[in-house]
């Protein structure tokens, strides 16, 4: 039987990442990170998004905690699920924070850490980005080629 994942052996930064890579997945906004190693006695590093409504809010919870049974991350405990407006999620070594926007903005957790590290994050954003002229023209090709078999209903 295959030995159970855990987190004891990453870094509280690359937990963050992979983290921020999970609200990515579920379309959070303004994702950062922030190594606060030394300055808050509760955590290492601190993840921020922000959720368009309070079912989004906790649809990222739901999927972070998910995600963290799958890939063995500890997980303490969470905060303000019900509500949506601001809901925390503790990581152990990371604090997971998603804000509805103007809560973000009324508690500013970014300026509260602003002398920590900031973690960077590459996330990318595969919908976003345009159609190359390959990928326009094999779009054409399907319809092209259903345009040529006419119509499907038997008559």
């Amino acid at each position: 039987m295959p030995a159970k994942p855990t987190d004891a052996n990453i870094s509280p930064a690359h937990k963050a990442t992979r983290v921020a890579a999970w609200l990515h997945e579920k379309k959070a906004k303004d994702i950062k990170a922030v190594d606060v190693t030394g300055l808050s006695p509760i955590c290492e590093a601190m993840v921020m998004a922000s959720a368009q409504s309070i079912r989004q809010a906790q649809a990222l919870a739901d999927h972070v905690l998910a995600c963290c049974g799958d890939h063995g991350f500890s997980y303490l405990g969470m905060e303000g699920y019900r509500t949506g407006q601001w809901v925390l999620v503790d990581l152990n070594d990371v604090v997971v924070n998603i804000f509805q926007e103007d809560q973000r903005s009324f508690y500013n957790l970014e300026g509260l850490w602003s002398e920590g590290k900031p973690i960077a994050l590459s996330l990318s954003k595969p919908s976003d980005a345009p159609k190359t002229s390959a990928e326009d023209d094999d779009d054409d090709d399907i319809e092209e080629s259903e345009d040529a078999q006419g119509p499907t209903n038997p008559a």
